[in-house]
């Protein structure tokens, strides 16, 4: 397999609270990694240093063979990095297909005629095309997170970066959220997936990365490590059964 994203030796500090210690992930192209670990754990600043909306005090990045570290947000988002956010905020009097196509436009570079070809194909791998024309203050929850999902599709990412997605939603459409991200790691999309629903991980997920306090606790085979007793007992507790 292909690399395609190593971070290496991350470590972020506020003040006297060190949120990531040395941590280093890898992700190959077309593998799905799927993040566990309590909150607090330092979970999302790691996306958010890899997407570079905050910078490491020590480590790097490498995206395709190149090194990302001081590289702008809109860069790394040019270059192939799509993301998610845990909350929803999409632009609620702009309907869905505008929403979408401020990603196509703005996250990629694609000019009018491939920004709406991006968002018109977002739109379908998300189940949103029906919606196209409602507005996003309209939108249930479980749109406003297949939006969110869409939104970072159109910006035609090789690595698609989850923040709990399927947080706040009922099971039935957590099935139908992981129905829809399963469908995409099929098409060959590479996928770093937080999350607190751990059977939702596990149906998409290749690997699984177990972090606290900044650190790395575990990373292998999704189903060893999930069964670590350190992870079921420290981090899950009665998620994990």
């Amino acid at each position: 397999m292909t690399v395609l994203l190593e971070a290496e030796h991350l470590t972020k500090s506020y003040g006297a609270l060190k949120v990531v210690d040395d941590l280093s992930v890898s992700l190959d192209a077309g593998e799905a990694l799927g993040v566990v670990g309590p909150n607090g754990a330092g979970k999302t600043t790691m996306l958010n240093l890899i997407t570079g909306t905050v910078h490491p005090d020590a480590g790097r990045i490498v995206f395709a063979g190149s090194d990302i570290s001081h590289a702008a947000p809109h860069e790394r988002c040019h270059a192939g990095i799509g993301r998610t956010y845990q909350i929803p905020r999409p632009f609620e009097g702009m309907t869905v297909f505008e929403n979408v196509l401020v990603g196509g436009t703005f996250g990629r570079r694609h000019n009018e005629r491939e920004s709406y070809d991006a968002c018109a194909l977002a739109l379908h791998r998300t189940g949103l095309l029906p919606r196209s024309n409602t507005l996003a203050g309209n939108l249930t929850l479980l749109e406003r997170k297949r939006l969110e999902l869409a939104r970072a599709l159109a910006t035609d990412p090789r690595v698609l970066l989850l923040d709990e997605i399927a947080g706040g939603l009922t099971e039935h459409e957590v099935h139908s959220l992981v129905a829809t991200i399963k469908s995409l790691g099929a098409e060959g999309l590479s996928i770093i997936w937080i999350e607190h629903i751990v059977h939702a991980l596990l149906a998409v997920v290749d690997r699984l990365l177990a972090i606290d306090f900044g650190r790395k606790v575990a990373d292998g085979e999704p189903a060893v490590v999930i069964n670590s007793p350190e992870v079921r007992d420290v981090y899950l507790g009665s998620e994990a059964e």
